[in-house]
């Protein structure tokens, strides 16, 4: 048995299943450089050693899932960062470290999960045909270095989301949606696009997709969103909030909720049927590790 398939099994057994926090802000916060275009996701060359920590950290605060960081290093944006020619070198190496994170813990069971994503740092619109493509060698490369699932981050944006979901498949490995959103002027929950989160729900339902996870959305439009996704999601469904300001390229630390009142939400999540739970940007180990503590998650 594979240790996704292990995984699914506590899941279909109704055990709770805990994601690591933020990877990215938390090397932000450890003094890794940004790239221009590309966000933190130069740490797994610049600065191996603070990712590598990074990873060890959420996987002894109790994680069963960490993320790679590899959510910045989609073609398009390295592209735009000036050295797409490292697109293969640091999605291999951010595998590497978390795979290498995972053996120095002595924790085989803990699931790697690719992160691929969509998102644009300079707004420039990538085509369709090239997103599906960029997703689908990154897929791939991931899926060569050791990866057991591959987690679409921060899809905000249909046709951008269908199209990374149609590359990523090609990889052959067990896919995750990690959807991001916002409420309207109406108090409507919708993805960042400001398209409906059940127009994204029915696409995915057609797909071979395990879980849905609501993601780098704002602790306090998890609930809404939440009674969207439960009317038309049968299968698991996960929560990985951020807190703080994302203000001139930087996060804000300064307003991230703070650990005890992230547990109370998760409890609140958990008691009503999320089974997944974790962090997105501004989450930390520490908040991870409450949860993992107070919520019995094992």
């Amino acid at each position: 048995m594979t240790r996704y398939e292990k995984l699914m099994e506590r899941i279909d057994n109704g055990e709770f299943i805990l994601i690591d926090g933020a990877t990215g802000t938390e090397m932000e916060r450890r003094g890794v450089p940004k790239l221009e275009h590309a966000w933190n996701g130069g740490g797994a060359i610049s600065d191996p050693e603070i990712l590598h920590s990074v990873h060890s950290d959420y996987i002894q605060a109790g994680a069963d899932i960490i993320i790679t960081n590899t959510f910045a290093t989609l073609k398009s944006a390295l592209q735009d960062a000036r050295c797409g020619e490292q697109f293969e070198r640091y999605n291999r190496r951010a595998v590497e470290i978390a795979n290498d994170a995972r053996e120095t813990a002595g924790k085989d069971d803990v699931v790697i999960a690719g992160s691929i994503s969509h998102w644009s740092w300079s707004s420039r619109n990538v085509p369709i045909k090239e997103l599906c493509a960029n997703a689908s060698e990154q897929a791939i490369i991931m899926k060569l270095a050791g990866v057991d699932i591959i987690m679409l981050e921060m899809m905000s944006e249909i046709g951008s989301m269908t199209a990374v979901l149609d590359g990523a498949e090609k990889s052959g490995l067990p896919i995750w949606v990690g959807l991001s959103c916002v409420l309207d002027s109406r108090g409507t929950p919708t993805l960042l696009s400001g398209e409906s989160i059940e127009e994204a729900i029915e696409v995915v339902t057609r797909r071979n997709v395990g879980a849905v996870n609501i993601m780098h959305t704002d602790v306090d439009c998890i609930d809404v969103c939440l009674d969207v996704v439960m009317k038309l999601w049968a299968k698991p469904i996960g929560v990985y909030a951020h807190s703080g300001d994302y203000i001139g390229g930087d996060w804000v630390f300064s307003t991230v909720i703070n650990v005890i009142d992230y547990v109370e939400v998760a409890k609140r999540w958990k008691s009503r049927g999320v089974q997944i739970i974790g962090g997105c940007c501004g989450i930390g180990p520490r908040h991870i590790q409450a949860i993992h503590e107070l919520c019995h998650v094992r």
